[in-house]
């Protein structure tokens, strides 16, 4: 059982979770692993959500879902290493449609100097 409690400025919220987990009953580790979970869903399905409004495709055959959510993530990626505009990823993804020398801006941060180690993929996914 996870208690969660959270203050804002004008109410506090309560919120109770349960899990049923394999692991050993050490809270420690229990802790961190729904942290991890959270972590990765607030990282990047929820900025796919935002951005691109994944969960409301309706792309549902063959191999379409897996390959659109590919193209996806290379964007939220190539989006998030470009910094020169200073503004949200839908915001840059909306300049990106209208401004092709800014889409060549964001494609080129992918193969930036910084990248070409070749122990680190230019963009991952």
């Amino acid at each position: 059982m996870v208690v969660r409690v959270r203050h804002l400025w004008n109410k506090t919220t309560r919120e109770v979770q349960f899990y049923l987990s394999s692991l050993q009953s050490d809270a420690q580790i229990i802790g961190r692993a729904i942290r991890k979970h959270w972590e990765i869903e607030n990282n990047v399905h929820w900025s796919l959500d935002c951005t691109f409004f994944e969960d409301a495709s309706r792309i549902r055959s063959f191999h379409s879902p897996r390959n659109f959510s590919l193209l996806r993530r290379l964007a939220l990626n190539a989006l998030n290493r470009e910094q020169s505009y200073k503004r949200s990823l839908r915001q840059k993804s909306k300049r990106a449609t209208m401004d092709n020398s800014y889409m060549q801006q964001i494609l080129s941060s992918c193969f930036s100097e910084t990248t070409l180690d070749p122990s680190e993929p230019l963009c991952q996914a």
